[in-house]
């Protein structure tokens, strides 16, 4: 095999100034970069929308002739993607992009890729071992914020359900523990239900409805993504909502601005994990390839979507445009994560690449803005033997009510 200092060096696009488009020289690329696609949990919207993002940056030029993009799922077992990743090193990976089940098991093997020279770009969840990039928005408080502002909304007192995402997965601990900070200062606030709903609306609807049935005197909803399906087992129900935070589905935007959901007595924030991480995370992973970029291994700040319900404004076209952050249902499914596009980082993108993994045409691959910015320390969750910010897990998008 090629030294993958040669193979970087025959396949490098020219140095590029801010704002220039990136233009590979004819006849400099001989032979592709093989990247691998390594999902573990599969099977949600968001999930899907996060390789559909990928697919379709490697397929917009000049990408599409430098990138060879093969995609593996995992499953839940930390042990099936721990073969994968020895797999695709073997197979001569020259970077891996991944959505990592845990954020510890797997740092043996990735390890072990990176003294061959792989590069690992972990996207959304993380790992702590030191030579993978973790491209996340997982420090800047999901958990906590939301919790606050249900806290505020509930004006300290309630039964509350927690739907949570993925058992044993880092983002999932980093959200619970984030909102459980917050919870816990109010012993106005009952935590009377707690549950995994994978991610996923139909999941959550279904867990919901049970913990509906256990305890029909739920007074707010704190969830991960899923959030839609906790507003329909309520519907399901009867004719009276609840308070929900959640994170970013297009049919729980729509709801948090309707008027007669509003009347039933929906209220809540839409928040929480872009997608649009996978994007941003590849694009830095080339750019390094192609040494246009000079990137030590680190963990990447992502900013936090906060979206109230009268900041909520539908896009007429299929971008986010003029401050638009939702679609109207006809043209996606309630599923829809619509922080799967960002005009900054993956202005190449629009709404059909996110649901179907297709280039838009006439596009060309955009450089990055120069500034990455780095994640704070969350120990156990990106780095071993660190210690948090001393502010860590204090909200900072609203003012906290005064606990009773």
């Amino acid at each position: 095999m090629l030294d993958r200092t040669m193979k970087m060096t025959i396949a490098a696009v020219s140095l590029l100034t801010a704002g220039t488009v990136l233009a590979q020289p004819a006849g400099a690329q001989d032979k592709k970069f093989k990247i691998y696609l390594s999902l573990s949990y599969s099977g949600n919207a968001w999930q899907s929308e996060t390789a559909n993002i990928v697919k379709a940056l490697a397929a917009t030029p000049p990408y599409k002739d430098m990138v060879d993009l093969k995609e593996v799922i995992s499953g839940t077992d930390p042990q099936a993607q721990i073969s994968a990743y020895e797999s695709m090193v073997d197979d001569g990976a020259d970077g891996i992009i991944s959505f990592p089940i845990s954020s510890t098991a797997l740092n043996r093997t990735i390890k072990r890729g990176c003294d061959q020279g792989v590069l690992f770009f972990m996207y959304d969840a993380t790992v702590t071992e030191k030579c993978a990039y973790n491209v996340s928005y997982l420090t800047t408080g999901f958990g906590e914020n939301t919790a606050q502002a249900l806290v505020n909304i509930l004006g300290g007192k309630g039964n509350i359900f927690l739907s949570r995402g993925v058992p044993g997965n880092s983002v999932d601990k980093h959200h619970t523990d984030g909102a459980m900070s917050v919870f816990n200062k109010y012993p106005g606030i009952k935590v009377i239900a707690e549950y995994y709903s994978f991610w996923d609306d139909r999941t959550t609807q279904q867990e919901t409805a049970k913990a509906l049935a256990a305890h029909p005197d739920v007074d707010g909803i704190w969830s991960q993504a899923g959030e839609y399906g906790a507003i329909q087992a309520l519907l399901d129900r009867g004719d009276k909502l609840v308070p929900v935070t959640g994170e970013n589905s297009n049919g729980f935007r729509l709801a948090l601005s309707d008027p007669a959901m509003q009347a039933k007595g929906l209220k809540g924030v839409s928040s929480g994990s872009p997608p649009a991480t996978s994007g941003y995370a590849f694009k830095l992973m080339m750019e390094v390839l192609t040494k246009k970029r000079d990137l030590k291994p680190m963990n990447i700040e992502y900013p936090l979507p906060w979206v109230l319900a009268e900041n909520v404004k539908v896009c007429t076209g299929d971008r986010f445009e003029n401050g638009c952050n939702a679609f109207p249902e006809s043209k996606v499914p309630s599923s829809f994560v619509t922080e799967v596009l960002d005009p900054v980082m993956l202005p190449e993108l629009s709404m059909k690449s996110a649901i179907d993994g297709t280039a838009v045409g006439g596009a060309t691959i955009q450089p990055l803005p120069e500034e990455v910015k780095e994640a704070a320390n969350a120990p156990g969750i990106n780095c071993d033997k660190c210690d948090a910010p001393a502010d860590a897990y204090k909200p900072y998008k609203i003012e906290p009510i005064l606990a009773n």
